[in-house]
């Protein structure tokens, strides 16, 4: 199995003074994902997780909704000249009745932020293919207070991050800023992918009374793996782009961006934040 951090040697400099000393870092390996068989996509990816990280990269692009769609997660044997395993390609196995979309040109359409393919179509693949409308019954509302708190929680959990500074992370928080879970990866969208894939995993989709905060920007890509997860509210330490801001518009997400001390910008969805009467008219 891959090891979550590696060792590697590094010349430090550090006042003019020069030493040699071994350094952690954070491992990065490909990750191939399989569908019933036939190859799908690769991600490079922390290793671990890597179930959780299949199964949610396929509710966000549509072929899970629910724990009864999955029927098993497998490794399959790597391409080694002495037929072990490598551990970095796995197959989904899905149940019978599941319909398996064209997820090859879905994929290369609304998941990947750099593709150079319109706004109009992005938004239209993830309006199509969300299966949870992200409705508040009772309303959710979330104080600033609350969110302000978030990072820190989030920081404080990340262990990987502690030995290597290399890794993002996403966590899942209650509407009364309980920490569910928590996860790091060197690619902020499959800590996301982890994170509702376990959710998925433990049958507790869609994630209608949650917070997703992540650790960077939020992109496109995450906004619309919020959506597909049923998450209300999605909260990043730093700018959203404008493709994100378009959807959550669209999508009744609410989008906090610059997370940062008791600051934050609200982008979308300002009607969950609880806020002071006197705050509000200010």
């Amino acid at each position: 199995m891959g090891r979550v951090t590696e060792r590697r040697k590094v010349l430090r400099i550090r006042d003019g003074a020069v030493s040699s000393r071994p350094d952690t870092l954070v491992a990065e390996e490909p990750l191939e994902i399989r569908l019933n068989g036939k190859p799908l996509a690769i991600t490079m990816r922390t290793p671990g997780d890597d179930f959780a990280l299949a199964a949610g990269f396929l509710v966000s692009e549509g072929v899970l909704g629910g724990q009864r769609d999955l029927r098993n997660i497998v490794y399959c044997a790597g391409a080694t000249a002495d037929g072990s395993n490598t551990y970095n390609v796995v197959d989904v196995q899905t149940a019978p009745d599941v319909v398996i979309p064209d997820i090859t040109l879905e994929r290369n359409v609304y998941t990947t932020s750099s593709c150079g393919l319109c706004g109009k179509a992005s938004l239209d693949a993830v309006r199509t293919t969300a299966r949870w409308p992200i409705a508040d019954t009772p309303p959710l509302r979330v104080t600033p207070e609350l969110l302000a708190s978030l990072p820190d929680r989030l920081r404080a959990a990340q262990r990987v991050f502690d030995r290597t500074g290399g890794l993002h992370a996403a966590a899942l928080f209650s509407e009364d800023g309980e920490l569910l879970d928590v996860r790091e990866d060197v690619g902020r969208h499959n800590a996301v992918d982890k994170l509702v894939g376990r959710a998925l995993q433990n049958g507790e989709l869609p994630l209608s009374r949650t917070v997703l905060l992540v650790s960077g920007r939020a992109s496109f890509e995450l906004a619309q793996k919020a959506v597909m997860a049923g998450i209300p509210v999605l909260a990043a330490v730093s700018a959203p782009s404008s493709l994100a801001v378009d959807l959550a518009a669209e999508a009744g997400l609410t989008l906090v961006g610059f997370l940062r001390g008791r600051s934050m910008n609200v982008y979308a969805g300002e009607g969950r934040i609880a806020l002071r009467a006197a705050a509000a008219q200010g």
